[in-house]
């Protein structure tokens, strides 16, 4: 709209220079050079000396000439001054409404950092629909992002400061994910995280191996290496194909309409207390439960038995549809 506008006005402009210049050619009979400078120092409203001495209709002309002048300026200002209002007026209330969004948002997620490995777990969270808030400093790297993105909701800050952290809603947030490219400023994000909130789920980046004790001390829960995990994983393609391949279409969804998740038991849950056998949670849903991670133990239990008890605050390791999955949830909750 606003390219269509100043296209409009452009071709004013010149459709003005030019009929002016042929104006003054046809009606006092002066040259190209004569009439164009005529026509500009006319139009532009400069206040300089006539080239020549004008006749009767040669001062209608340029009476009509001003006035065409006028209009045109005023139009282009109104037009400058309008696209200007009208994109801080947007800015202002897309980021009222983003602001109003975040605020109510509870048990979500923070990502911080927009370089290639934020994108990458922006993508798989907005694949699995899981609510987050990205934080972002550099304002033109996420203005291009955002462009192609719409959906996100975010907060420009450095996500070192407390102050972009709790514009992110930390305070309520589920975990956060320190993505970012320096590994003292992942340190920081885990040191301010912990601090805001105790009881976050913190995950965070690491560049040197040096770095991953480092991280866990400062309140990280999991700590990640893309560079190890990119070697394992080459690795594993090489010596177990079939495996890779399998879980690459778990983990990314493609292809099958199966996830691989986890259900945490609440203590209200019907499932609570109960053994796997009686819980008939394969019976009644169809999904599978490969393994259960014990509530406070650091340990998972593999391909439980079916007289394996579910306690309150287990995590059910699922496989299933979203469908599936979902049933769960709600049996569990």
């Amino acid at each position: 709209m606003i390219r269509r506008r100043a296209a409009i006005i452009v071709a004013g402009i010149l459709l003005v220079i030019f009929a002016g210049t042929a104006g003054y050619m046809m009606i006092e009979g002066w040259s190209v050079s004569e009439a164009l400078y005529m026509t500009v120092i006319t139009v532009s409203t400069v206040g300089f000396g006539e080239v020549k001495p004008l006749s009767d209709g040669g001062r209608v002309f340029t009476v009509m000439l001003i006035l065409g002048g006028i209009l045109l300026i005023a139009t282009g200002a109104n037009f400058l001054f309008s696209s200007i209002m009208e994109g801080t007026f947007r800015d202002i209330f897309r980021r009222q409404s983003m602001e109003k969004k975040i605020s109510r948002m509870k048990e979500h997620f923070i990502i911080c950092g927009l370089g290639a490995v934020g994108e990458d777990i922006i993508q798989e969270f907005a694949r699995t629909r899981e609510p987050f808030v990205l934080v972002e400093k550099a304002r033109d790297v996420l203005e291009r992002f955002v462009k192609e993105n719409h959906e996100i909701l975010y907060v420009i800050g450095d996500a070192t400061h407390d102050e972009a952290l709790r514009n992110a809603g930390i305070e309520r947030a589920k975990g956060i994910i320190a993505a970012l490219g320096n590994d003292a400023d992942n340190l920081y994000i885990c040191l301010s995280a912990r601090a805001l909130n105790p009881k976050l789920r913190i995950i965070s980046r690491v560049i040197e191996s040096d770095s991953i004790d480092k991280m866990k001390k400062a309140g990280a829960d999991y700590v990640f290496s893309p560079e190890k995990i990119g070697g394992i994983h080459l690795a594993s393609a090489a010596l177990r194909p079939t495996v890779m391949s399998f879980l690459d279409t778990i983990i990314r969804g493609q292809h099958l309409n199966l996830v691989l998740d986890e259900v945490t038991v609440q203590a209200t849950s019907e499932v609570a207390g109960k053994t796997l056998r009686k819980a008939a949670i394969a019976k009644n849903i169809g999904i599978v439960i490969p393994a259960i991670k014990s509530a406070g133990l650091n340990k998972l239990t593999f391909n439980p038995s079916p007289d394996s008890v579910i306690g309150a605050g287990d995590t059910l390791i699922s496989f299933g549809t979203p469908e599936q999955l979902k049933q769960l949830r709600k049996m569990c909750t």
